[in-house]
């Protein structure tokens, strides 16, 4: 039996489900073990939440200073983003995978054990590397491995892992803060409060690492390699009885190429960038300039900055993450069965009523004697409200479905290229929505911030009913 492709081939089968639950278990696994990338991504995003007045004050910051020492970490995200696609196309997916575990791990060692403002970027920066990698990595790994039937659902575990990464540096934080009294107070070994807050993501770290060693490399990166026998292998466990068909069609999809490169992002005997790469690059910005990450990376500042105290904003924190794992668990449900372009749709027009609501709110509130808005009982309500209706439109569709598609709506020869050019582009945006927000905040107010966010949002409406194509039970042969 041959497991190449010759001539002009009839189309090979698509296997469109795991044929049994055993293999849907070990796939499931696999997938969730590379979703571990996705959980430090979320942890390392959301830790500086709890920490950003302590790093102030330890590093006695101005507010541009500040919001540096938060958004540093998105540019090293962009890079990680750019260097991983093509290092996962040429040394495989769990290789980049095992690196990247190791530059989480020193990153939260580092940043926790920082001395200087100059030091602790060094190491957000390098820890950005990590996100930006893991961004890229764990979609990409993913999309390979699950069968179409299921690939929505099982692409999804990244944007759970994420958002259950920010949960638990939440919880953390909060946790330590209270126990210490603040984030800069003493805490254990009588070191300051937030530096555990960063040592924290060691566990998981170490945990991803352990990990990786247990799941096999992507198939149809072994197939693009020519490693035929191996991919045989993987493909047995995940789609059995229909290895050659499998492969064949994988080679089929790559038939003729050469190795992946810049011109293959242009349509063909032109100088124009395709269209799909714009579409991925569109999705990842907008995803950014709704301004989901205000929340996650400044919700302590930003609550009290509409008045509630240090405790109240962390554990406002809390409650926004809840919210956020349960609508992911809402999209898991859906995205399979509805498709990913409605709940982009939904989303999009859920999130601008609810940001043009916020910024009404904090347009209209009062202010007190040192100059911070001063909402009533029933405002201060309606904004917890209406902030975590706006996490449930993000968490139900923008979140979890702008990285699936990133995930399959490439095609095999340009995914890995595609895709951190797309994932680079969101870290740039969220560098560019995170560095700007303590300006905002000191020049136009909250009320402005929303107010840029509400009209991203329904920009963004427009725009999918005019670019994005539905890609639900599609093969990724197929895209």
């Amino acid at each position: 039996m041959t497991l190449s492709v010759t001539g002009a081939p009839s189309r090979p089968h698509i296997v469109n489900s795991a044929s049994s639950g055993g293999t849907l278990l070990y796939i499931t696994f696999i997938s969730a073990v590379a979703a571990i990338g996705g959980f430090l991504f979320g942890f390392d995003s959301g830790v500086i939440n709890g920490t950003v007045t302590a790093l102030s004050k330890a590093f006695q910051s101005d507010s541009v200073a500040t919001g540096f020492n938060v958004a540093s970490v998105l540019l090293g995200c962009a890079l990680g983003a750019l260097l991983a696609g093509p290092a996962a196309d040429r040394y495989g997916r769990k290789p980049v995978m095992l690196i990247t575990a190791l530059v989480f791990a020193i990153s939260a060692w580092g940043s926790g054990d920082a001395n200087s403002a100059a030091v602790f970027i060094w190491y957000r920066l390098l820890g950005g590397l990590a996100i930006g990698a893991a961004s890229v990595l764990v979609p990409a790994y993913i999309s390979e491995v699950a069968p179409p039937a299921y690939r929505g659902r099982l692409a999804t575990l990244q944007q759970l892992a994420i958002v259950l990464g920010l949960f638990a540096a939440f919880v953390s934080n909060y946790l330590i803060a209270a126990s210490a009294g603040s984030a800069e107070a003493l805490f254990w070994l009588g070191l300051p409060a937030w530096r555990w807050m960063f040592w924290m993501e060691l566990l998981p770290s170490l945990l991803f690492l352990l990990g990786v060693f247990f799941i096999p490399e992507s198939p149809r990166y072994l197939v693009a390699q020519g490693r035929l026998v191996q991919a045989q292998q993987v493909f047995s466990r995940i789609c059995p009885g229909s290895e050659a068909n499998q492969i064949a069609l994988v080679q089929q999809s790559l038939a003729g190429e050469t190795k992946p490169g810049l011109a293959d992002f242009l349509v063909a005997g032109s100088r124009k960038v395709h269209p799909v790469i714009w579409v991925g690059i569109a999705l990842s910005v907008f995803q950014q300039f709704v301004g989901i990450n205000v929340v996650f990376y400044y919700g302590a500042e930003l609550w009290q900055a509409a008045g509630f105290d240090e405790s109240q904003s962390l554990f406002i924190n809390i409650v926004a993450g809840t919210t956020n794992i349960i609508s992911t668990f809402v999209a898991i449900a859906l995205i399979d069965k509805v498709g990913r372009r409605p709940l982009l749709l939904v989303g999009s027009l859920g999130m601008f009523i609810s940001l043009a609501v916020l910024a009404i709110i904090f347009g209209t509130a009062g202010l007190d004697a040192a100059g911070k808005l001063q909402l009533t009982d029933q405002t201060g309500l309606l904004a917890l409200v209406t902030a975590n209706l706006f996490v449930v439109f993000f968490g139900i569709s923008w979140g979890p479905v702008v990285w699936v598609l990133l995930g399959e709506m490439f095609n095999n020869r340009i995914r890995g290229a595609a895709l951190a050019v797309a994932a680079s582009a969101q870290w740039l945006a969220n560098f560019a929505i995170t560095m700007t927000f303590p300006i905002l905040l000191g020049s136009v107010g909250l009320a402005g911030a929303y107010g840029f966010y509400a009209l991203s949002a329904l920009i963004s409406l427009f725009f999918v009913m005019r670019f994005v194509r539905e890609t639900r039970g599609k093969q990724l042969e197929e895209m």
